[in-house]
């Protein structure tokens, strides 16, 4: 059982930046693939990055590359991601989900566990 908690959400101008954090319980964390996903009113959930198990490998929607970035850090068993050049289309609840294996899947359906997100609001 893994139970992943984000923080680091908030209300912040376009152009500004944020980095959330998503920190796991358990002693597997180095175990598993990373996912940040994010659901604005009205619309269905996306991916927007993830990271491999060791940390070596990325993946980014393409709506966020470039100006979002994700890192872990396995010895603090968290995620973090680092949301820079912040738009108002980036407005949504950001959610962290973790799934056992090396390569972080895009479809939300393939994680194991989520948080509970956390808000994010750009204002323009």
């Amino acid at each position: 059982q893994v139970q992943l908690v984000e923080s680091g959400g908030g209300l912040v101008q376009a152009g500004g930046s944020l980095r959330l954090s998503c920190a796991a319980s358990g002693r597997t964390f180095s175990s598993y693939a990373m996912g940040w996903f994010r659901q604005a009113p009205g619309k269905e959930r996306e991916f927007v990055g993830g990271i491999s198990t060791s940390g070596s490998s990325t993946y980014y929607a393409d709506s966020v590359k470039g100006r979002f970035t994700i890192s872990r850090d396995n010895a603090k068993n968290t995620v973090y991601l680092q949301l820079n050049s912040l738009k108002p289309e980036d407005t949504a609840v950001y959610y962290c989900a973790a799934r056992w294996g090396s390569y972080p899947p895009y479809s939300d359906t393939l994680y194991d566990y989520w948080g509970q997100g956390t808000q994010v609001t750009v204002s323009s």
